[in-house]
């Protein structure tokens, strides 16, 4: 489950833009379900499975660091990702029995490992799952207009302007208009998966941003803007 605010950090994890302070009662009571025994840490490296779709979902995980990407496959092998998550997100939770989709780590990444049961038992842990809800359905409703009306170039300005800490699904929030860097966590393929192109659409999209001056390659994963508001105007949100 996503949160609404996302951006890419430095170390190339999505990070969570601040939000409002939950209530008192429900940060004790989700912290209990955090500690308790059930609940275990694991680590995993880059590229690994936490689960496939199909398997039992009895489980939810609260990411301590790094990066997790949710995908679904077709039967011919295409991919399409739903979501990228980052540190403070909770994912997992089925309206099944059984996963609707796959989870697989972008960078080596921490997990908290919870008992489906101890949240959904508990009243802090069912207010706790209803605002992250609340949050991914918002996230889903920008990512179905991204999929469905915006442009191949304002895509992709999407996704960099969202890699921008302070920078939520490709709006702007301040106007001061300082440098930005991100990394690039993610293959060109992942993110094609993710913008619903191809390989060769983000390519050439990128390197036109190139040309343009609208961004800088510092390294192979690494992207210098240099106007920020130019490449959030590229968006289409404005």
């Amino acid at each position: 489950m996503a949160y609404l605010n996302h951006a890419m950090g430095e170390a190339g994890a999505p990070v969570r833009a601040p939000i409002a302070v939950r209530p008192t009662g429900e940060q004790i009571g989700w912290d209990e379900i955090l500690a308790s025994p059930r609940t275990r840490t694991v680590r995993m490296s880059e590229h690994e499975i936490v689960y496939d779709e199909g398997d039992v979902a009895d489980r939810l995980y609260e990411i301590s660091d790094g990066a997790v990407m949710l995908y679904k496959l077709l039967p011919d092998g295409r991919r399409q990702v739903v979501e990228i998550l980052g540190p403070g997100d909770l994912f997992g939770l089925s309206a099944g029995d059984a996963h609707d989709c796959v989870a697989e780590t972008l960078v080596a990444s921490g997990f908290r490992v919870i008992d489906r049961r101890d949240a959904e038992t508990s009243v802090a842990g069912q207010r706790h799952i209803a605002r992250c809800l609340r949050d991914q359905i918002a996230t889903l409703h920008e990512h179905a207009v991204l999929l469905g009306r915006k442009s191949a170039c304002e895509r992709v300005a999407t996704f960099i302007v969202r890699m921008v800490p302070g920078r939520g699904l490709g709006r702007c929030i301040d106007r001061t208009n300082a440098p930005a860097t991100v990394r690039l966590a993610m293959t060109r393929q992942e993110i094609a998966d993710y913008l619903g192109l191809t390989i060769e659409t983000v390519s050439r999209v990128i390197s036109d941003m190139r040309r343009r001056g609208l961004l800088v390659a510092e390294r192979q994963d690494r992207l210098r803007i240099p106007d920020l508001c130019a490449l959030c105007r590229m968006t289409g949100a404005h």
